[in-house]
């Protein structure tokens, strides 16, 4: 599959009528034969975040739920991208993103046939080896037989390595605000090192200079209106600064930046303090997302 595929079959999903609730996601979706459903999980993992919202979420969630609720099935999208997708990388994303899921929910049942289809199945192996199973686990031994895990680490560290590591702290805030867009928008298939680099540092700044961490949201907000993203900034960020000791500066910068303001509607506060909530309250008004 390519990129082309993966545009034809986007542009169909984007199109289609956003199912109403999950239960209808899945009466469109299970009869669909698995060959389809592969292609199509295929091609979600290439969608960047900025286009995970309407259709694109709800296939996202109903693919998600698919280990939990139909455990054969699951194994049998599992299978087919196997041996029908190329891209390593998006085949990766099946295992924490799917395979781990379909063994905590169903390992008893499904283990045997996992077993029966590694004797033959050199990806399956190798796929295994990412499968991190807790030491108390009855199905460790099991798996330990099964897995490639030397092959899996080495194209693990391959795909976690960026070609240009970042050095944030060396950074302007505008670069880094314009890096921080550029790494928030990837798919979790292309995400690699340079995101938790960005995720440390800006913890960092929460810890020893939150002025600063609220520069870098507001130097965000001048270049980026992409909703999801903003949901991230407004959730992440500017949600873990806010505290008695920066309120002050929050309320500053949302009396003169109107998009500031809007962006704190998406920042949860139902656990802070009676006081800072009242003056969140105070600032959000009716504009809560």
């Amino acid at each position: 599959m390519g990129l082309t595929d993966d545009t034809g079959l986007l542009e169909v999903i984007a199109a289609a009528p956003q199912p109403r609730t999950p239960d209808e996601t899945e009466a469109f979706l299970d009869p669909m034969p698995i060959s389809e459903l592969a292609s199509m999980w295929c091609a979600l993992q290439r969608v960047s975040r900025r286009d995970q919202a309407g259709s694109v979420w709800a296939l996202k969630l109903y693919f998600d739920r698919l280990p939990h609720r139909r455990p054969q099935q699951a194994l049998d999208l599992v299978l087919e991208v196997l041996e029908v997708e190329a891209d390593k990388p998006t085949v990766m994303q099946l295992n924490d993103k799917f395979l781990l899921s379909l063994l905590h929910a169903h390992g008893e049942a499904v283990i045997a046939r996992i077993e029966h289809e590694a004797a033959h199945n050199d990806r399956l192996r190798w796929l295994l080896g990412g499968v991190h199973v807790a030491p108390d686990d009855p199905l460790l031994s099991r798996m330990a037989g099964l897995a490639d895990c030397d092959a899996w680490q080495a194209d693990h560290l391959a795909q976690r390595t960026p070609r240009e590591p970042l050095d944030c702290a060396s950074m302007s805030t505008a670069a880094l605000a314009r890096a921080w867009v550029e790494q928030y928008s990837k798919s979790d298939r292309d995400q690699d090192d340079n995101l938790f680099a960005i995720m440390d540092f800006e913890r960092d700044l929460r810890e020893e200079d939150p002025d600063g961490l609220i520069d870098l949201v507001l130097e965000i907000l001048k270049i980026e209106a992409n909703p999801v993203l903003l949901s991230l900034l407004a959730a992440g960020p500017l949600e873990d600064v806010i505290n008695a000791a920066t309120i002050e500066r929050i309320e500053r910068e949302a009396r003169v930046n109107e998009r500031f303001r809007d962006l704190l509607g998406g920042v949860w506060y139902y656990r802070a303090p009676d006081e800072l909530k009242a003056r969140l309250d105070a600032l959000i008004g009716e504009s809560r997302w």
